[in-house]
């Protein structure tokens, strides 16, 4: 399917058509524990959805903008990896796993990232803008030349993920020396 508009569906119901939609617009549609597997999405646009728990085996997401959407529970992981790309802005993406999956240049931007795993991830020149990365996992992962100078509540390791040239905000910069278990005061 070409160039087609879904308004304020429910997936839940009547579920999405096993097919390849390019150039869609899903606007209030509700895709929450729906089958998304063997789907491919090109230059798509999701806004104000609710993906959550949905099953993304093998599914295609090229070139795809999320905006205002609850994503919560979601494997990218599951889904094939081939030209990835995709950018998050006022979402909900809490307990998402992007284990492996190389996404560079992604843009989170506004969102909301509790207990995401990045595990292993490349995220090089990725920027998180104002996102909230509570207990969010960075192993082993690639965040060279990331920008998280306005994202707050991350931890991240420098001894254990690639992180040469990654911007930081001097008031966050405690989220890299967690492990160390030191205090910063910054009253003096």
């Amino acid at each position: 399917m070409t160039d087609q508009s879904f308004d304020k569906i429910d997936f839940t119901k009547n579920p999405l058509k096993k097919d390849d939609y390019e150039d869609c617009l899903f606007t209030n549609c509700d895709f929450s524990g729906s089958d998304l597997s063997n789907i491919q999405f090109v230059d798509c646009m999701f806004i104000d959805c609710n993906l959550s728990l949905a099953k993304l085996n093998q599914t295609v997401f090229r070139n795809i903008q999320f905006k205002g959407c609850k994503m919560l529970g979601l494997f990218f992981d599951h889904c094939k990896e081939f030209a990835m790309s995709f950018d998050f802005e006022n979402c909900l993406l809490d307990q998402t796993s992007f284990y492996q999956r190389k996404i560079k240049k992604t843009k989170f931007i506004n969102t909301q990232l509790h207990e995401a795993d990045f595990t292993e991830c490349d995220l090089t020149e990725a920027v998180f803008d104002r996102c909230d990365l509570t207990r969010a996992i960075f192993e082993n992962t690639i965040i060279e030349k990331a920008d998280f100078r306005t994202s707050f509540n991350y931890s991240i390791n420098p001894e254990t993920n690639k992180i040469k040239k990654a911007k930081f905000a001097l008031s966050q910069v405690a989220g890299l020396l967690e492990k160390y278990d030191i205090r910063i005061d910054n009253s003096y």
